[in-house]
Order: C-alpha cells, then sequence, then structure tokens
C-alpha cells in the first residue's frame, strides 16, 4: 500500500513549493510521499532555491516543476498551499482530507545583489523549514 501524499502548492512551483517539499521529504523519511506542483508552473526550479537547500543538506536539484493538474486523479491525502495565489486556485483533490495554507514570501521577487537574493532565500527557507518540520513532528507523533 501506498504511503498518504502531501502535496504542496504554490504558483510557480520554482522555489517555496520545492523548498517545503524537500524538507517535509527529509523530515518524513518513507512514512509519507511529499510532492509539490503549480497552478501555473515556471518551468524550472530555481537555481538559488538548489542552492540554499544544499547549506543544510538537502539537494532538490532532481526536482522539476510540474503542474497540479498532473495530481488530479491521485490518492492525496493533505493539500497544503504555500501562496496566497494557488490557495484560491487550489481543486479539491480525490481523497483529499487535510488542507492547510501557510503563505511565505515569494523570494524570486529577491532584488539586488546575488549576496541579497541568498540572503532572501535563507530568510524563506528558515520560515518554511520551522513550519514544516513542526508538522512533520506532529504527524509522525500521530503515526505512534
Amino acid at each position: 500500500m501506498k504511503p498518504p501524499a502531501i502535496l504542496i502548492l504554490c504558483t510557480g512551483n520554482s522555489c517555496r513549493s520545492h523548498l517545503a517539499e524537500g524538507i517535509l521529504r527529509n523530515a518524513l523519511g518513507e512514512s509519507f510521499r511529499v510532492e509539490s506542483a503549480g497552478s501555473k508552473p515556471a518551468g524550472y526550479v530555481h537555481p538559488l532555491a538548489i542552492k540554499v537547500m544544499n547549506e543544510i543538506g538537502i539537494d532538490i536539484s532532481a526536482h522539476h516543476s510540474k503542474h497540479l493538474d498532473a495530481f488530479l486523479d491521485a490518492r492525496v491525502e493533505t493539500v497544503i498551499t504555500v501562496c496566497g495565489n494557488a490557495d484560491q486556485v487550489c481543486p479539491v483533490f480525490p481523497g483529499q482530507v487535510n488542507r492547510h495554507h501557510w503563505g511565505f514570501d515569494d523570494p524570486a521577487h529577491a532584488t539586488g545583489s546575488e549576496e541579497e537574493q541568498l540572503a532572501e532565500f535563507r530568510r524563506v527557507r528558515d520560515e518554511i523549514r520551522r513550519v514544516f518540520e513542526a508538522y512533520a513532528a506532529g504527524r509522525m507523533d500521530a503515526l505512534r
């Protein structure tokens, strides 16, 4: 039997949703399937998202941007939106039991030098990490 699926949605599926997917997948291990998608996928994972995740030992370089429609026939137990636009357009998935919205700033809009942009990616990564690791701890406690 497949483990329950958790789908993380964002508009572009290039930054926030991939940060959250990597962090949540790392925290939950094999107990859950964790995926991400977007309502208007950018078609790539932002290179600075990959870089800041490598800094904390999580490799998301093999992730790719995908549309939420790819999951409409999947058994998705939980949907988590990480931006307001995705929350507004989020469909109901077959078998969906839980839905959460935790909005985060989009680091892809950061300006300035690469170091200033990296600082924004790190800030958002760390905010996502606090929320999603706490969520993962609660889910793992519930399994025990």
